[in-house]
């Protein structure tokens, strides 16, 4: 299985039957120095995954770090280790933002 998904993989994904659940797992510190977040996700803390993954059971999940590094891998590990269909954005929230800025 694939770890990551790119930005224009990620935009079939939301336009397609199911979309997945976004989730930002930057840290608080980042999340608070840069508040924009990607339309759609939901952020929760990335210390916490263990706690929270569950929710996502049955749903295929993305998320998605300041850029794509370790904490979105961390996450990652936490959440496949319980069962969640789950891959993260290469290249992070940063990568989002040049996209935008293309557009």
């Amino acid at each position: 299985m694939n770890d990551t998904v790119t930005l224009e993989e990620l935009e079939e994904l939301r336009s397609g039957p199911k979309p997945p659940k976004i989730i930002d797992v930057r840290r608080q510190t980042d999340r608070e120095n840069d508040p924009l977040t990607i339309p759609g996700s939901e952020w929760r803390d990335p210390e916490k995954a263990a706690e929270w993954g569950r929710e996502y059971s049955g749903s295929e999940t993305v998320v998605y770090c300041a850029r794509g590094g370790s904490v979105s891998r961390t996450v990652l590990a936490k959440l496949r280790e319980q069962g969640i269909d789950a891959k993260y954005i290469e290249g992070g929230i940063e990568a989002w933002k040049q996209s935008v800025k293309k557009v």
